[in-house]
This record gives C-alpha cells, structure tokens and sequence, in this order.
C-alpha cells in the first residue's frame, strides 16, 4: 500500500485530489448557497400569495422580479454541482456500438467542445455584466440591476468550465470520468 504522501502526490498529478477538493468546494455552495435561496424562494412565494394576495389582497409590489432574480442565482448555483453529480442529461444511444478508444476520444471531443461553449458563455456574460448598467438593463418593477446577477452566471459557468477541463484530465489519464456519488437516501 502506498504511502499516504506518495498517494496524495499522484492524486495532485491525476487532477483526482485537485477534483475531489473541487467537489467538497461545489457541494458546499449548492448545500448553502442553493438552500438560503430555495428558502427565500419558498416562504417569498408562500407570503406573497397566501397572506398578500389572498388575504390582504394587495401583493408585493416587485415579487416577481425577486423570484425572477433569486432563480437565476440558484441555477449558477446548480450548473457545476449538477454537471459533477451527472445531473445534465446525456445521450448514449450509439456508445455500445463504439470501440472503447472511439467512445473515450469522442467523449473528450464532446468535452472539449463544451468546455469551450460555456467558457464563451461565460466570458460573454462577464461583458453583459459590465455594460449592464451602462444599458440600463434591469429589472422592470424594482429597476434592480443585472449586472450582479450576470456575473453570478458567469461564475457559475466558468466553474462548470474548470469541472470539464478536469473531467477531461480524467479520462485522459484513466479512460473514464469519476462522477461526485451523492450519499444513499439523498434523492
């Protein structure tokens, strides 16, 4: 059995450790991060509709757009934890008719491809964010500016970004991407 400094070594060359701490890092965000919006999402809706509206029949001016907003923060919240648990939906219709060498060198292709894409997403998004203000983009009842939230997207992409590139890594060195394991009993 190899020591356990000789192992963390080859783990760091893999990227295996560097994506394990990723994990820890991705998981922590979607568990806090992602649960303080979908609790805000949750007793902001409920308020509005039961007591506001049904009761007092006079709603939160600018619910909407809260919601609205607080929605595109969950998602840059979910995108990298869901592409590291295979949350994102993938088609493998023609794997089993492909080599093993076929199907890892296209898989990486695929990988390449859309690392590439959401990078660009995210750069784009990072110039959205800067001229948002310029353009007077906001939203339409509270005028709240975008530029926070296109940034938050772009963080959330360009994480994404860095989980292909390092699945990518994977498959190079091992032929198959080590998925993050949700614990039993979690879904």
């Amino acid at each position: 059995m190899p020591s356990t400094s000789k192992r963390e070594a080859e783990e760091a060359t893999d990227g295996v450790g560097l994506l394990q701490r990723l994990d820890k890092l991705l998981g922590w965000i979607a568990l806090f991060g992602g649960g303080v919006v979908l609790s805000f999402l949750t007793v902001f809706s409920a308020f509005n509709v039961l007591v506001m509206r049904k009761a007092q029949n006079d709603p939160i001016k600018g619910a909407e757009d809260l919601l609205v907003l607080a929605l595109v923060v969950l998602v840059a919240l979910a995108i990298p934890y869901g592409a590291r648990t295979g949350a994102h939906i993938e088609v493998e219709v023609l794997e089993h008719w492909m080599s093993k060498t076929f199907a890892r060198r296209s898989m990486v292709a695929m990988k390449l491809v859309g690392c590439a894409v959401v990078l660009v997403l995210a750069w784009r998004l990072l110039d959205a964010g800067a001229s948002a203000a310029e353009y007077g983009e906001s939203s339409q009842t509270l005028l709240i500016s975008f530029t926070p939230f296109y940034f938050t997207l772009a963080i959330g992409l360009g994480l994404y970004g860095v989980v292909l590139l390092l699945e990518i890594w994977q498959l190079v060195r091992h032929g198959e991407v080590r998925k993050l394991r949700l614990p039993e009993g979690t879904l």
